[in-house]
């Protein structure tokens, strides 16, 4: 097939014309078409997480933060319609409020502001205060309390479930997609272990899909022409805007 203008003149085959190309002019390979697998543009969608850890201190500045937790502020509060009942929930409800304040307050008095690395050993220490005290926090409540006073610190120890297991840290949860035609383990072990070696791949969130990436598997780099060439057409498109404005100026 063969295109153009006066000018410039395209030939179009599926074969390699032998020999090499005329002066001024040069053979260019175009693909215009591939065959794949349906697995070819198939990919897995890996959840990696990384372990909750947490530090826990009783200062008065964390102490502050529980009065910003939500299940903490619902205690005084009340969903009633009979005005009278409602007002006496929210009292109750305060007057639980305080309680946890008072508790917090003697925890503090016995560890001061001492740090705990270990989520395990902060919630002893806590339970132990709760006992002598008898307020038995509710498991709304210990969430408020834990929430409050922790801090996120990659020097703590990992924060377990009742299993052993490790906790995920929602914040550091991220993604992955690895081709079906990759081995999921090959790609983690290659591609995310040796930047972070405390994560794994939670697989009951992984999940298939497909989706065609044409740079991928058709971009071809060419790369730049040379300078000269570039110098040279500047020049010319120079030459031929003198000659244009001498039209115009004759």
């Amino acid at each position: 097939m063969r295109f153009g203008d006066k000018e410039k003149v395209f030939e179009v085959t599926d074969r390699r014309p032998e020999g090499t190309a005329p002066e001024g002019q040069f053979w260019k390979e175009l693909v215009v078409g591939k065959v794949f697998d349906n697995e070819d543009f198939g990919f897995r969608k890996i959840t990696v997480e990384r372990p909750l850890r947490l530090n826990f201190q009783a200062s008065p500045e964390r102490i502050a933060r529980l009065e910003e937790q939500t299940s903490f502020h619902n205690l005084a509060t009340s969903s009633k319609k009979n005005e009278t009942i409602r007002q006496q929930e929210i009292a109750v409800g305060q007057q639980r409020q305080q309680v946890i304040r008072e508790l917090l307050k003697a925890f503090a008095d016995k560890h001061g502001e001492r740090l705990f690395k270990d989520r395990k050993a902060f919630l002893v220490s806590l339970r132990e205060v709760d006992r002598v005290r008898g307020v038995r926090l509710s498991a709304p409540e210990l969430k408020a309390v834990l929430d409050a006073l922790s801090e996120r610190d990659d020097t703590a120890a990992i924060c377990t479930d009742r299993q052993g297991n490790p906790e995920p840290d929602a914040e550091l949860r991220d993604t992955e997609s690895v081709p079906l035609k990759e081995d999921m383990q090959d790609y983690f072990r290659r591609e995310v272990l040796p930047h972070v070696p405390d994560v794994w791949i939670d697989e009951s969130k992984t999940k298939v899909g497909y989706e065609i990436p044409f740079n991928r598997h058709f971009y071809r780099y060419e790369p730049p022409r040379p300078l000269e060439e570039i110098e040279q057409d500047i020049k010319g498109l120079e030459e031929e805007i003198v000659a244009l404005l001498r039209e115009v100026t004759a």
